[in-house]
């Protein structure tokens, strides 16, 4: 067994598949102490302490004294700057031996960083998104006058941070070229695709009121955020061409956009409704008929929506608007576990939700597919072990240098 730590894992955004990881580590005897952004506005994981959960565990979420401005820039990375603070709080509090951070905006990492290192403390950086490169695509279209020299900024200070942390944890072997290409040696990256927590992922019978959805009506999931990465008119476009109810699970300014506009436009058969707890979405999601997976083209490099792993352990099948080099689109299409088509491509996308709600076989073979693969790779313990094996290699080479 390996050595007990005290280990701080930070995800910033609180999905379902680093809390299940915190338990894990806990299990094992592990002290750790999880945190989250509750200010941060997404779908979360299983957050709430649970009578079984092992002793070794603590979750907190951290809260701004004020609401999140997630659309103002300035605004925005001053609080997350304060969020920072809040974390380097509790790192100087808890003096972990690791801490493994994930989805922090990097005004936030920057400050996780430094009260790492000021206590002693060895970083992971858990690296989910290459969010440089996305404020290179999108930010210098917003600020035209300064937006090229903002994106060289967070260029310099994401590889710089990751050039500094002890150990980065990469999503897929897409990033590793280009952590190559940014001084990062090859020794300091491992590669460990996120997965979805499979044991509370069970099938179950649709939720929907039959008041707003036939029972004999193929139904269509996306649940989780709208933002810049997607194209909400897609679903908008499918749902006027298609005798198909879409429901859509999200929140915020483009979801509200996305309500205001199905409604002027009278499509009776596009739903938006709020984020349902963590506890609802088996229920949810194994409910429907397909589960829609959306990207665009430019954030297809720097951004893998990990909920495709998520509907894979529902066993359904997977619509998917992704490029095609996208980890997640090739997985679709390996795994025969649904269908693909590329992003703006408005016929392809539709006509694959026909093939999809006009064969029930298919639909029931993809989602087959996709929930074998999850069975095959989303077991906790191995991925486990493979984060302790980082965590014990520090050890090892403190016992070498001394």
């Amino acid at each position: 067994m390996a050595c007990a730590k005290r280990i701080l894992v930070h995800d910033y955004s609180g999905h379902p598949f680093q809390v299940e990881l915190s338990r894990s580590l806990a299990r094992r005897g592990h002290d750790v102490l999880h945190l989250h952004s509750a200010s941060f506005q997404t779908p979360k994981g299983d957050l709430v302490a649970k009578p079984d959960d092992p002793v070794g565990l603590r979750i907190t979420g951290l809260s701004l004294a004020e609401p999140f401005h997630k659309d103002s820039f300035l605004k925005r990375r001053s609080q997350e700057i304060a969020f920072g603070g809040l974390v380097a709080h509790e790192i100087r509090s808890f003096r972990p031996d690791i801490v493994l951070s994930a989805n922090a905006p990097l005004d936030t990492q920057a400050v996780i960083y430094k009260a790492s290192r000021g206590c002693g403390a060895r970083l992971v950086f858990w690296l989910q998104d290459i969010y440089s490169d996305a404020i290179r695509r999108i930010v210098p279209k917003a600020f035209p006058l300064i937006g090229a020299a903002v994106a060289r900024r967070y260029h310099r200070l994401e590889f710089g941070l990751l050039r500094s942390s002890d150990h980065i944890v990469a999503i897929t072997d897409d990033f590793v070229p280009m952590l190559r290409r940014n001084g990062i040696t090859a020794d300091r990256i491992s590669v460990i695709e996120n997965w979805a927590p499979l044991g509370e992922m069970a099938l179950t019978p649709s939720h929907a009121p039959e008041a707003e959805t036939k029972a004999d009506c193929v139904r269509a999931v996306y649940a989780g955020t709208l933002g810049y990465k997607h194209n909400p008119a897609i679903l908008l476009a499918a749902a006027k061409a298609l005798p198909v109810v879409i429901e859509v699970f999200s929140e915020g300014t483009v979801a509200e956009r996305l309500a205001r506009k199905a409604a002027a436009e009278r499509v009776s058969n596009l739903l938006v409704r709020p984020w349902v707890p963590f506890a609802d979405l088996p229920a949810v999601l194994g409910g429907a008929d397909v589960l829609i997976a959306m990207i665009e083209e430019d954030a297809g490099m720097f951004s893998v929506p990990s909920k495709v792993l998520t509907y894979f352990a529902c066993g359904r099948p997977v619509l998917a608007a992704v490029p095609r080099g996208n980890l997640a689109r090739r997985l679709v299409e390996r795994e025969h576990a649904g269908l693909g088509s590329d992003p703006g491509n408005d016929a392809q996308f539709i006509g694959n939700l026909r093939r999809l709600a006009e064969d029930a076989g298919l639909r029931e073979t993809l989602g087959a597919n996709g929930r074998a693969y999850a069975q095959a790779h989303f077991a906790i313990e191995p991925i486990t072990d493979r984060f302790e094996a980082i965590f014990d290699g520090f050890q090892q080479t403190e016992k070498q240098a001394i």
